[in-house]
């Protein structure tokens, strides 16, 4: 393997994998019937205003700190993914997803790798990614590779520096902000969603009108959330959620306009409150990405 393929496998799965942990923290997945719950939303559901709910299911999903996700991404031709496990989002994002590839050239990218799936490990200042025997063979030997958050930045411009701030301050609740946020909520009807009771909410977000049209949200995280759609390319985005009788978010769908092509996401969240624990992997089996891209002959990060 060529030192710039490795290299080029290297950027490419510090971005997948960061993508991975940013768009399952906007999403959840459920237990049980909540048969009796269900009749208490839909009672609820007459008396309380799309908006009204909405700002309490924002506040109760991002209250609940963690949760178990799983999630299906695709981002145009770039790559089209699962991921499935459990993350803390109490003080930035912690936690292990397994990633699978399923499409596109990061999935072509893992395949020359010699997996199509990998475990992603997220820790408070940096995350890691666990490589295949035949990737650790061509790239010094370890298998995990160390990505710190405060190196995302160099990664590609203003997509790293956005990677960079979601990392520490995406939690699944940011779907909710998106909807409140475009001035267009409301709600589609009552839907079973992994056996649970719940309400169906929709709305579209044109970036460049969130300013200007009516917004739910306070100024001050309508110019960041506007920031964040900015940095990440997007430019349209539908947001579709299914809050339960508890005001959690059982399932959200995204889908955006950006840069790259089309992106699409689905999550599901489960038992809300688990316990999320997470190990940092044997410094001796582990190299910082950095390190490896000089050890290939490049000087720093590059697209």
């Amino acid at each position: 393997m060529k030192s710039t393929s490795v290299r080029r496998m290297t950027l490419s799965t510090a971005v997948v994998t960061a993508l991975a942990a940013v768009a399952a923290c906007g999403s959840p997945g459920p237990s049980g019937d909540g048969s009796a719950g269900g009749k208490a939303a839909k009672e609820g559901a007459t008396r309380v205003s799309p908006v009204a709910a909405l700002r309490s299911a924002e506040k109760s999903t991002a209250g609940a700190e963690s949760a178990k996700v799983r999630s299906t991404t695709t981002v145009g031709s770039v790559m089209s993914m699962t991921a499935d496990g459990s993350l803390d989002w109490g003080d930035g994002i912690t936690g292990t997803l397994t990633l699978t590839y399923t499409g596109g050239t990061a999935a072509d990218t893992m395949r020359r790798l010699g997996s199509a799936s990998m475990q992603a490990r997220y820790l408070s200042d940096a995350y890691y990614a666990g490589v295949s025997d035949t990737f650790a063979e061509k790239a010094g030997g370890k298998h995990w590779i160390r990505y710190a958050y405060d190196d995302l930045a160099g990664l590609g411009g203003s997509s790293g520096v956005y990677l960079k701030d979601q990392m520490r301050t995406s939690t699944p609740d940011q779907s909710v902000k998106l909807l409140l946020a475009s001035g267009d909520v409301r709600k589609v009807g009552e839907e079973k969603v992994s056996g649970r009771n719940t309400t169906h909410y929709a709305g579209t977000v044109e970036v460049a009108d969130l300013v200007t049209r009516g917004s739910h949200l306070d100024a001050s995280r309508l110019a960041d959330l506007k920031k964040q759609l900015d940095q990440a390319g997007i430019t349209t985005e539908t947001v579709d959620i299914w809050v339960d009788d508890q005001n959690l978010l059982v399932k959200k769908m995204e889908k955006g306009d950006t840069a790259n092509g089309t992106m699409t996401s689905t999550a599901y969240y489960s038992d809300y409150g688990v316990r999320v624990s997470v190990q940092e992997p044997p410094a001796a089996d582990t190299e910082d990405f950095k390190a490896l891209i000089a050890q290939q002959g490049g000087s720093g990060p590059a697209p």
